[in-house]
């Protein structure tokens, strides 16, 4: 069943419409659906697929090859080997000459390499013949994030002004997880995207007929589990040395945020530590954060933005000793008393999500959103907001509470107080809360002009 990603084939659509030569650039992290968007764009198109592997520029001629012949659903498997990859785009222009014709390639780092030179062709081909001879639709695709954006999408590569549109596709939203699941109540739901981070081959994985303790034993409390050892295998896929990222990831996961605390707990000097942290962010595994409105280098900290990962490194290294002898139950256990803590920084996430969801009937608008944390000088100590979404001028400020009690007046107090350290010239406060709030609370919030947003509000 193919859900969401309507405003990605919208555009592929317009695109499609136009009739004539497109190149069309899709990338983005692993397991967020590019390949399922794809086959759902070209399933009703002539079109010849093919998706590149990580080997011998022979193979990935051969294999492109047969994709060629298979195109109109004959056998493949004898299909002739074009000479050289020049000759098999060739024919592939020469098949659009007068008709329109989709040609994926997928995975297109790889073909680039085991063919180093393949950019420099397309380019070529393109200049001379693609576009002023043929209705060809080309769809270069990649998971390499490095690789896509300098290597494709990069003023230094060839292919640099040949592309005619662009995708860059990302997590779901957690709205766009709510329309995936029917059966998971809200609190489920919220879980459930708090593990897996919006990334649709994860979510396929959960079962809402299932109970959240199901699922979590099922997919990581069982030896077989399908994302027992997801983590492990992506950086195993991705990285060279996986056993540096996984050390890294470890650290940050366990409290480690400033480069220099990582750099201590690794053992690496903080320049090495800076190249390793650099690629994961560019797989999305971890991100970087200042303060918002902040833009001291200083400030700047690490923390897990893949919410797979801060699962699993949060839960899974303590328990796996019971995993692997075959006790679910007592590792469930000793994840359930935890649980609703690690949902905090979820919520947060989900707020914003909520904010961008509502952006044209707030009280501002914000470019920017994110967490903020500064020093309090009165107080002589640090404080935190969880949210501001900001302009040059103005901001909405806001709390998130996941807690089972209903929120009370000491949070919206705290927020008024830590706003106060800000410098936007209009200030908007909200609190979101999981279970409501107290009538007090709501009597001293309209007293000071905040909003209240409880959970069954936002879903």
């Amino acid at each position: 069943m193919f859900i969401g990603r309507y405003n990605e084939l919208a555009q592929l659509a317009r695109f499609y419409q136009e009739n004539k030569f497109q190149c069309i650039i899709i990338w983005g992290r692993r397991r967020v659906g590019k390949t399922t968007l794809i086959n759902e764009f070209i399933k009703d198109k002539p079109a010849i697929y093919f998706m590149a592997t990580d080997t011998t520029a022979r193979d990935n001629l051969i294999s492109f090859s047969e994709s060629i012949a298979g195109m109109d659903g004959s056998a493949s498997a004898n299909a002739p080997v074009y000479q050289s990859f020049e000759q098999a785009l060739n024919a592939v222009g020469e098949m659009a000459s007068n008709k329109q014709l989709v040609l994926v390639i997928d995975e297109y780092p790889y073909l680039a390499k085991s063919y180093k030179p393949i950019s420099s062709l397309l380019q070529k081909l393109i200049d001379s013949r693609f576009k002023r001879d043929s209705k060809l639709f080309i769809i270069l695709c990649g998971s390499s994030m490095s690789f896509m954006e300098r290597q494709v999408l990069g003023y230094q590569s060839p292919l640099y002004g040949r592309r005619t549109g662009q995708l860059q596709i990302m997590p779901f939203n957690f709205y766009e997880c709510k329309s995936y699941f029917q059966h998971f109540t809200d609190e489920e739901l919220a879980v459930i995207y708090g593990i897996t981070g919006g990334i649709p081959q994860y979510m396929s994985f959960f079962n809402d007929e299932l109970t959240i303790k199901e699922n979590i034993i099922r997919n990581f409390l069982a030896p077989s589990g399908y994302l027992l050892e997801e983590p492990e295998n992506l950086l195993q896929q991705e990285m060279r040395q996986p056993a540096i990222y996984n050390a890294i990831i470890k650290a940050i996961a366990n409290g480690s945020s400033k480069n220099s605390e990582i750099s201590s707990k690794v053992g690496l000097n903080s320049s090495a530590i800076a190249n390793y942290l650099e690629k994961l962010l560019e797989l999305g595994i971890v991100d970087k954060e200042t303060p918002v409105g902040s833009k001291e280098s200083r400030k700047t900290i690490y923390a897990i933005k893949d919410n797979l990962f801060r699962f699993w490194y949060r839960f899974i290294p303590g328990n796996i000793a019971l995993i692997q002898r075959g006790k679910a139950e007592a590792a469930w256990n000793n994840i359930e008393v935890l649980l609703q803590s690690y949902m905090g920084k979820v919520f947060e996430d989900i707020c914003c999500d909520y904010l961008w969801q509502h952006y044209d009937e707030l009280p501002c608008t914000f470019q920017e959103i994110g967490r903020w944390w500064g020093s309090n000088p009165q107080l002589k100590r640090q404080e935190e907001l969880d949210i501001v979404a900001a302009n040059d001028d103005s901001a909405i400020v806001a709390e998130c509470k996941w807690r089972k009690e209903k929120t009370d007046i000491d949070v919206v107090e705290t927020l008024l107080m830590r706003a106060k350290l800000l410098s936007y010239r209009q200030m908007y406060y909200y609190v979101f809360s999981k279970s409501g709030f107290t009538a007090r609370c709501v009597q001293f919030a309209e007293e000071h002009n905040v909003i209240l947003v409880s959970y069954a509000d936002m879903v």
